[in-house]
């Protein structure tokens, strides 16, 4: 077995056992293979595809290239992962919601990929915050805390680690096989005993069609059930950002808008409407009815607030987040509106040319080195079938030189489409699987 003739198999589109995956997987972890062979087995897997069997023995391989965790709490282990959007800062919300209704949460997260932003690079816009938690810390978090958002520590899927930063470079991103082994083996590493995922359809996600969608729900939900872990999915729109505000700190603000009761809206009927079901089939509420009710309690009466302050305190930031975040998180020096040039309501929102805008920004990273600037990004994007008159903002943007503001205004110029009359917004949730 080498990684040679692992690609040249690829390369003629053979078909990969249990046994090379498993090889691969190793060899990723251990640093047998270079990037130049990671990249090209990477790219292998986005033009010929796996099987299913495939498709779980490399999931399986990957998370047993490192440590799995185990757990002894009391009472059930969940998660959610979201295939990634843009203004998705969900993951932010539900965390502790959930770990509120008496759940416990050890969310093991990503960076930006792509357009689409990163649960790691928003909660490290906070002062202080450091996502890169030694185990013992980690346990201790979630075990006093009910939840922690981490980074992949350096024993959790150590082969996902390495081909998640070549994807996003290579432009193998939105490889389904790959989607789900790099997903999973992370979340099956965490030791769960149910998942909630969140698959976004839509120009802002990586899926752009529903079938599309549907194919990689039933992938991830199928692949995660087959490994031991009940797992559903959720097909929810991303034909715009669910929060008006697409950048890291931005979106911490709409977060601890919706925390501290100053703001509900579409981001918070999605954050139950994944959560409820996670917390029935935990058996902590009925059915998903009545743990959306739960979920939607603990936001409003304060209670989700004062776990995401605990964990954020456990992690470094400032204990009195809660109470001074408008004036901690980091602001950009050049902010200024984008005029619409005509009068109409917003019929189209190009998302992923909204969140390469911010990645232009120096909000997200062009190639894995680049360091990001918290601060950057666009606010008050408008929605769907909002009126506008000419000249008044489309949105707002946040940037660290006018230059860089220049090219941004230009981007959402041509990412924002008006038309004459007003459109109807999409569903939020298409379809539930599993």
């Amino acid at each position: 077995m080498s990684a040679r003739n692992i690609l040249a198999r690829l390369r003629h589109g053979k078909a990969l056992d249990a046994e090379a995956l498993s090889w691969m997987a190793g060899a990723l972890a251990d640093g047998s293979v270079s990037d130049a062979q990671a990249g090209a087995f990477a790219m292998g897997i986005c033009l010929n595809g796996l099987d299913e069997q495939g498709r779980v023995a490399l999931t399986l391989a990957m998370r047993d290239s490192g440590r799995v965790l185990a757990w002894d709490l009391d009472g059930p282990v969940l998660d959610k992962h979201s295939t990634g959007g843009v203004g998705d800062c969900v993951s932010l919300i539900l965390a502790p919601a959930l770990a509120a209704c008496g759940a416990f949460v050890p969310m093991i997260s990503g960076r930006g990929l792509g357009h689409t932003g990163g649960t790691l690079d928003k909660l490290e816009a906070i002062p202080g915050v450091s996502t890169q938690l030694e185990e013992a810390q980690f346990r201790e978090v979630v075990r006093t805390v009910g939840c922690a958002i981490v980074s992949a520590s350096g024993d959790i899927a150590p082969a996902d680690r390495r081909l998640y930063a070549v994807r996003d470079v290579t432009s193998t991103v939105d490889s389904l096989d790959l989607i789900t082994a790099s997903i999973l083996s992370k979340k099956l590493a965490a030791g769960l005993d149910g998942l909630v995922l969140d698959v976004k359809v839509g120009s802002g996600a990586f899926m752009k069609d529903l079938a599309e969608a549907r194919a990689l729900a039933q992938a991830l939900s199928g692949t995660a059930t087959a490994a031991g872990c009940p797992t559903t999915a959720v097909i929810s729109d991303m034909n715009q950002p669910l929060v008006p505000s697409l950048g890291n700190a931005l979106e911490v603000a709409e977060v601890m808008r919706v925390l501290t009761g100053a703001k509900t809206g579409p981001i918070l009927d999605v954050t139950v409407e994944l959560g409820g079901g996670l917390l029935a089939s935990g058996g902590l509420a009925a059915d998903a009815e009545a743990g959306a009710q739960a979920l939607r309690a603990a936001v409003a009466d304060g209670r989700a607030l004062e776990h995401f302050a605990r964990m954020l305190s456990a992690m470094g930031a400032p204990a009195d987040f809660a109470e001074t975040w408008h004036r901690v998180l980091p602001e950009a020096p050049v902010i200024r509106a984008v005029p619409a040039p005509r009068a109409g309501y917003v019929n189209a929102i190009d998302g992923a040319a909204l969140g390469m805008a911010v990645v232009n920004l120096g909000g997200g990273r062009v190639v894995e080195a680049d360091r990001i600037d918290p601060a950057v990004g666009l606010s008050e994007v408008l929605r769907l079938g909002d009126e506008v008159q000419a000249g008044q903002p489309l949105a707002m943007i946040h940037a660290a030189r006018p230059e860089a503001a220049d090219a941004a205004e230009a981007a959402v110029l041509a990412a924002i489409s008006l038309g004459d009359a007003p459109v109807a917004a999409p569903d939020l949730i298409f379809e539930r699987i599993g």
